[in-house]
């Protein structure tokens, strides 16, 4: 019977050698221990035996002294990996940290900015969902309001995207609000959490006015870069370069470890609004993604529902056996908006037949706004416009930066 207990120091031989580690747990026959480099290996039970069982101690909190004459930024913690740490009873990672165990853990931030933390929630990003978007909304407004020079939010990067999304629409804000993440937790060797928070709080006492994401730019520790929230995807699964601007350039960058901030003309400037929010989500709306063979079956189950965006293929395309079942759900009273699943370009359904029949039936063009943009959207359209033809005009209408009338070159 295994007798270790997560924390232990632990000694095993592995391949011929000695090595030492932590002991996290224990999964079919064999300890899981995190090595001095931060990897975690398997090895059998019977190979291992105790070094060091460390003395339990109560946690100390050391307060956090900050500069009262530098700009005040608000941290909102909804959790994610930038709060995360290694849980060693499961060996995964878990949301533990509060706003302010970033400014213990990453010091350097005292350095740019005095800070007001308020923990919304501590949560992995895959379980956001829309109300989350608004009480969070609610959060970063009453921020603004009570003189936060900006706003930087903690978030998981899974669904960073839809949330930088649904805060533009959200809220008008004459200060950054500044989406953060990390793609490592903070107890490993590789872990960008302290290079985006610093990155971030730069950024957040700059110039900008407008939602944005800030993550690393490379693969290399040298800038973070600033993207629209409403054009920002996460394009891989770990690299810590995961996010890109798409369809325009980032608004600007934040070099690293000299933290110089620069700003693309287009970024909108600070103070070019007057604090708002109109918070209201329509929750009855989904995203469905074409591919062929797709069943009109798939299109009768968001029958009710307020609105639907088709992420279609090439111009914005599906297939024409799902016309007739579309325009039965169009004339229900859904919203059906049309974008495509390329990354780049935009929608045009006036090139080939299938596409003019989705128009004449009623289904809105998207335009070249991301799918997940067109989704947050048009739940913020619907929740606040009863109208249908006037929401209709809303969804192609440039609200927040959402899409381009003319796509730029190269992009």
């Amino acid at each position: 019977m295994n007798a270790f207990c997560p924390g232990d120091l632990i000694r095993c031989t592995l391949g011929g050698s000695e090595r030492r580690g932590v002991y996290i747990t224990d999964r079919d026959g064999m300890a899981v221990l995190k090595l001095e480099n931060g990897y975690n290996i398997g090895v059998f039970l019977e190979d291992c035996s105790l070094i060091e069982r460390p003395s339990p101690h109560p946690a100390v909190k050391v307060d956090v002294k900050q500069d009262e004459n530098l700009p005040l930024l608000s941290i909102v913690s909804t959790g994610g990996t930038i709060a995360s740490r290694i849980d060693y009873r499961t060996g995964a990672v878990t949301s533990q940290f509060d706003a302010a165990d970033i400014l213990r853990a990453i010091p350097g931030l005292r350095d740019i900015a005095q800070y007001r933390t308020k923990k919304l929630y501590t949560i992995l990003s895959e379980n956001m969902t829309p109300s989350i978007w608004q009480e969070l909304a609610r959060a970063v407004y009453e921020e603004i309001k009570d003189g936060a020079r900006g706003v930087i939010v903690t978030h998981g990067t899974d669904t960073m995207a839809y949330s930088s999304a649904a805060l533009s629409f959200m809220l008008e804000t004459p200060v950054p609000v500044l989406f953060v993440g990390s793609q490592r937790s903070a107890d490993r060797p590789s872990s960008d959490n302290m290079m985006n928070a610093l990155c971030s709080a730069k950024a957040a006492v700059g110039d900008l006015g407008e939602v944005a994401v800030v993550m690393h730019d490379g693969t290399s520790d040298d800038r973070c870069a600033i993207h629209r929230g409403t054009r920002v995807r996460k394009m891989h699964t770990s690299r810590r370069d995961a996010f890109r601007s798409v369809g325009i350039p980032p608004l600007g960058y934040v070099d690293y470890p000299s933290l110089s901030l620069t700003l693309s003309p287009r970024a909108v400037r600070r103070n070019s609004s007057e604090p708002g929010i109109r918070d209201r989500l329509e929750p009855h709306c989904g995203i469905l993604m074409f591919s062929p063979g797709s069943s009109p079956d798939l299109i009768a189950a968001y029958s009710g529902y307020r609105g639907l965006v088709i992420a279609g293929s090439g111009l914005g395309h599906v297939s024409t056996t799902l016309i007739p079942a579309l325009r039965e759900l169009i004339d229900e009273g859904t919203l059906v908006v049309m974008t495509s699943q390329c990354l780049h370009g935009r929608v045009c359904d006036r090139v080939y037949d299938t596409g003019r029949d989705l128009l004449r039936i009623g289904v809105v063009e998207g335009e070249d706004m991301l799918p997940e943009t067109a989704l947050v959207k048009l739940m913020w359209v619907l929740g606040n416009e009863p109208d249908p033809e006037k929401a209709r005009m809303m969804i192609q209408d440039d609200r927040k930066g959402d899409f381009t009338r003319r796509s730029l070159h190269g992009l």
